[in-house]
Protein backbone atom coordinates (compact mmCIF):
# COMPACT_ATOMS: atom_id res chain seq x y z
CA UNK A 1 0.00 0.00 0.00
CA UNK A 2 1.24 3.14 -1.03
CA UNK A 3 1.97 6.25 1.79
CA UNK A 4 1.44 9.70 1.59
CA UNK A 5 3.47 12.21 1.92
CA UNK A 6 2.76 15.77 3.71
CA UNK A 7 1.66 18.88 1.49
CA UNK A 8 4.00 20.49 4.21
CA UNK A 9 6.68 18.64 3.37
CA UNK A 10 6.43 18.75 -0.75
CA UNK A 11 5.98 22.68 -0.15
CA UNK A 12 9.01 22.29 2.06
CA UNK A 13 11.36 20.60 -0.78
CA UNK A 14 10.05 22.75 -3.61
CA UNK A 15 10.74 25.95 -1.30
CA UNK A 16 7.63 27.67 -1.70
CA UNK A 17 3.62 27.31 0.32
CA UNK A 18 1.05 27.69 -1.88
CA UNK A 19 -1.79 30.47 -0.93
CA UNK A 20 -4.02 28.47 -2.73
CA UNK A 21 -3.40 24.94 -2.14
CA UNK A 22 -6.27 23.44 -4.49
CA UNK A 23 -3.60 24.47 -7.11
CA UNK A 24 -1.19 22.08 -5.29
CA UNK A 25 -4.01 19.09 -5.58
CA UNK A 26 -4.46 20.00 -9.04
CA UNK A 27 -0.59 19.55 -10.08
CA UNK A 28 -0.70 16.18 -8.59
CA UNK A 29 -3.92 14.85 -10.10
CA UNK A 30 -4.09 13.04 -13.29
CA UNK A 31 -6.33 12.52 -16.06
CA UNK A 32 -7.94 9.44 -15.43
CA UNK A 33 -8.81 10.76 -11.38
CA UNK A 34 -10.63 13.71 -12.03
CA UNK A 35 -11.78 16.26 -14.53
CA UNK A 36 -10.03 19.16 -12.91
CA UNK A 37 -5.99 17.48 -13.60
CA UNK A 38 -3.36 18.88 -13.89
CA UNK A 39 -2.54 18.45 -18.18
CA UNK A 40 -2.99 22.53 -18.18
CA UNK A 41 -0.37 22.82 -15.11
CA UNK A 42 1.79 20.64 -17.14
CA UNK A 43 1.77 22.76 -20.28
CA UNK A 44 2.01 25.91 -18.48
CA UNK A 45 4.90 24.64 -16.22
CA UNK A 46 6.96 23.43 -19.27
CA UNK A 47 7.58 26.43 -20.71
CA UNK A 48 8.69 27.79 -17.43
CA UNK A 49 10.51 25.63 -16.86
CA UNK A 50 12.46 25.71 -20.16
CA UNK A 51 12.95 29.52 -20.00
CA UNK A 52 14.19 29.38 -16.19
CA UNK A 53 16.82 26.51 -17.18
CA UNK A 54 17.83 28.59 -20.04
CA UNK A 55 18.09 32.11 -18.47
CA UNK A 56 20.27 29.97 -15.61
CA UNK A 57 22.64 28.26 -18.20
CA UNK A 58 23.29 31.54 -20.05
CA UNK A 59 23.35 33.78 -16.82
CA UNK A 60 26.42 30.66 -15.66
CA UNK A 61 28.22 29.63 -18.45
CA UNK A 62 28.74 33.18 -20.13
CA UNK A 63 31.60 31.89 -22.56
CA UNK A 64 29.06 28.68 -24.31
CA UNK A 65 27.40 29.06 -27.75
CA UNK A 66 24.10 29.18 -28.97
CA UNK A 67 24.85 25.45 -29.58
CA UNK A 68 26.54 24.33 -26.74
CA UNK A 69 23.72 26.18 -24.34
CA UNK A 70 20.66 24.82 -26.40
CA UNK A 71 22.90 20.78 -26.16
CA UNK A 72 22.74 21.83 -22.14
CA UNK A 73 19.52 23.04 -21.81
CA UNK A 74 18.00 19.84 -24.17
CA UNK A 75 19.58 17.41 -21.69
CA UNK A 76 18.51 19.03 -18.72
CA UNK A 77 14.86 19.50 -19.17
CA UNK A 78 13.79 16.12 -20.11
CA UNK A 79 11.75 13.22 -18.56
CA UNK A 80 14.82 11.04 -17.04
CA UNK A 81 15.60 14.20 -14.89
CA UNK A 82 12.57 15.27 -13.90
CA UNK A 83 11.55 11.71 -13.33
CA UNK A 84 14.68 12.08 -10.24
CA UNK A 85 12.98 15.39 -8.72
CA UNK A 86 9.88 13.20 -8.86
CA UNK A 87 11.47 10.57 -6.67
CA UNK A 88 13.20 13.05 -4.77
CA UNK A 89 10.28 14.81 -3.60
CA UNK A 90 8.42 10.97 -3.70
CA UNK A 91 5.65 12.45 -5.97
CA UNK A 92 4.46 8.98 -6.77
CA UNK A 93 2.75 8.66 -3.02
CA UNK A 94 1.48 11.55 -3.70
CA UNK A 95 -0.75 11.33 -7.26
CA UNK A 96 -4.29 11.11 -7.37
CA UNK A 97 -5.05 8.60 -10.04
CA UNK A 98 -7.81 6.52 -11.53
CA UNK A 99 -7.99 2.87 -10.82
CA UNK A 100 -6.77 1.68 -13.75
CA UNK A 101 -3.39 3.76 -13.70
CA UNK A 102 -3.24 2.65 -9.92
CA UNK A 103 -3.48 -1.46 -11.09
CA UNK A 104 -0.83 -0.89 -13.88
CA UNK A 105 1.59 1.14 -11.34
CA UNK A 106 0.94 4.12 -12.84
CA UNK A 107 2.61 6.31 -9.69
CA UNK A 108 5.86 4.58 -10.99
CA UNK A 109 4.86 5.57 -15.10
CA UNK A 110 8.26 8.17 -15.86
CA UNK A 111 5.75 10.00 -18.36
CA UNK A 112 3.15 10.80 -15.36
CA UNK A 113 6.28 11.42 -12.79
CA UNK A 114 7.87 13.98 -15.16
CA UNK A 115 4.55 15.75 -16.12
CA UNK A 116 3.62 16.33 -12.37
CA UNK A 117 6.59 17.43 -11.66
CA UNK A 118 5.98 20.19 -14.94
CA UNK A 119 2.33 21.13 -12.89
CA UNK A 120 4.09 21.88 -10.09
CA UNK A 121 6.13 24.25 -11.48
CA UNK A 122 3.10 25.70 -13.46
CA UNK A 123 0.87 25.31 -10.43
CA UNK A 124 3.68 27.66 -8.26
CA UNK A 125 3.66 29.99 -11.46
CA UNK A 126 0.23 30.42 -10.74
CA UNK A 127 -0.20 31.02 -7.13
CA UNK A 128 3.00 32.73 -6.61
CA UNK A 129 4.33 34.25 -10.24
CA UNK A 130 7.26 33.73 -12.16
CA UNK A 131 10.23 34.80 -9.45
CA UNK A 132 7.93 31.72 -7.20
CA UNK A 133 8.28 29.81 -9.81
CA UNK A 134 12.01 30.57 -11.11
CA UNK A 135 13.12 29.74 -7.11
CA UNK A 136 11.03 26.49 -7.11
CA UNK A 137 13.29 25.15 -10.40
CA UNK A 138 15.93 26.46 -9.34
CA UNK A 139 15.99 24.98 -5.72
CA UNK A 140 15.38 21.36 -7.37
CA UNK A 141 17.91 21.55 -10.59
CA UNK A 142 21.13 23.87 -8.92
CA UNK A 143 21.92 20.89 -6.50
CA UNK A 144 21.68 18.34 -9.05
CA UNK A 145 23.89 21.06 -11.61
CA UNK A 146 26.41 20.90 -9.14
CA UNK A 147 27.00 17.13 -9.44
CA UNK A 148 27.06 17.06 -13.55
CA UNK A 149 29.91 17.15 -15.35
CA UNK A 150 27.94 20.66 -17.82
CA UNK A 151 30.97 19.56 -20.60
CA UNK A 152 30.27 16.32 -20.99
CA UNK A 153 26.54 16.31 -20.83
CA UNK A 154 24.81 15.24 -23.48
CA UNK A 155 27.47 14.53 -25.83
CA UNK A 156 28.11 10.60 -27.09
CA UNK A 157 31.29 8.90 -27.07
CA UNK A 158 32.53 9.55 -30.25
CA UNK A 159 32.46 13.12 -29.81
CA UNK A 160 33.65 13.26 -26.62
CA UNK A 161 36.64 10.78 -28.08
CA UNK A 162 37.24 13.04 -30.93
CA UNK A 163 37.55 16.18 -28.63
CA UNK A 164 39.69 15.10 -26.27
CA UNK A 165 42.01 13.47 -29.04
CA UNK A 166 41.82 16.73 -30.56
CA UNK A 167 42.83 18.76 -27.58
CA UNK A 168 45.93 16.29 -27.53
CA UNK A 169 46.50 17.27 -31.05
CA UNK A 170 46.31 13.43 -31.57
CA UNK A 171 44.98 11.86 -35.09
CA UNK A 172 41.28 10.84 -34.28
CA UNK A 173 40.46 7.43 -34.02
CA UNK A 174 39.94 4.74 -36.39
CA UNK A 175 36.34 2.61 -36.32
CA UNK A 176 36.14 -0.91 -38.35
CA UNK A 177 33.44 -3.72 -38.59
CA UNK A 178 34.76 -6.67 -37.59
CA UNK A 179 31.88 -8.81 -38.17
CA UNK A 180 28.30 -8.65 -38.74
CA UNK A 181 26.03 -11.74 -37.36
CA UNK A 182 22.11 -12.24 -37.90
CA UNK A 183 19.72 -12.14 -40.09
CA UNK A 184 18.96 -8.15 -41.75
CA UNK A 185 16.01 -7.80 -39.89
CA UNK A 186 18.32 -8.04 -36.84
CA UNK A 187 22.16 -7.53 -37.55
CA UNK A 188 24.44 -7.73 -34.51
CA UNK A 189 27.18 -5.64 -35.23
CA UNK A 190 31.03 -5.87 -34.39
CA UNK A 191 33.08 -2.76 -34.95
CA UNK A 192 36.80 -2.19 -33.57
CA UNK A 193 37.89 1.81 -32.24
CA UNK A 194 41.56 1.87 -32.98
CA UNK A 195 44.16 4.95 -31.65
CA UNK A 196 47.62 4.00 -32.92
CA UNK A 197 48.81 6.95 -31.23
CA UNK A 198 47.54 5.31 -28.13
CA UNK A 199 48.58 1.83 -28.78
CA UNK A 200 44.70 1.23 -28.04
CA UNK A 201 42.30 -0.84 -29.30
CA UNK A 202 38.46 -1.45 -27.97
CA UNK A 203 35.57 -3.48 -29.70
CA UNK A 204 32.17 -2.47 -29.02
CA UNK A 205 28.98 -4.33 -30.14
CA UNK A 206 25.35 -3.21 -31.25
CA UNK A 207 22.00 -3.61 -33.86
CA UNK A 208 23.24 -0.99 -35.88
CA UNK A 209 27.03 -0.22 -36.90
CA UNK A 210 26.42 3.81 -35.44
CA UNK A 211 25.32 1.77 -31.63
CA UNK A 212 28.47 -0.74 -32.19
CA UNK A 213 30.90 2.12 -33.12
CA UNK A 214 29.52 4.39 -30.09
CA UNK A 215 29.90 0.89 -27.05
CA UNK A 216 33.63 1.05 -28.89
CA UNK A 217 34.45 4.58 -28.82
CA UNK A 218 33.10 4.83 -24.72
CA UNK A 219 35.40 1.63 -23.81
CA UNK A 220 38.21 3.90 -25.41
CA UNK A 221 37.46 6.76 -24.09
CA UNK A 222 36.78 5.30 -20.24
CA UNK A 223 40.10 3.19 -20.45
CA UNK A 224 41.60 6.82 -21.34
CA UNK A 225 40.07 8.15 -18.53
CA UNK A 226 40.90 5.95 -16.05
CA UNK A 227 44.50 6.26 -16.96
CA UNK A 228 44.74 9.78 -16.61
CA UNK A 229 43.31 9.66 -12.58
Amino acid sequence: MRTSKSSAELCRQLGYVFTQPQLLQRALTHRSFAPDHNERLEFLGDSILGCVIAKYLYSEFPDLSEGDLSRLRSNLVKESTLVIFAQQLNLGSQLKLGEGELKSGGFRRPSILADAVEALFGAVFVDGGFVAAEQAVLNLFVPYLAKVDMKTLGKDAKTLLQEYLQGKRLPLPGYSVLETQGEAHEQLFQVECAIPSLKLITRGSGTSRRNAEQQAALAAYQIIGNNND
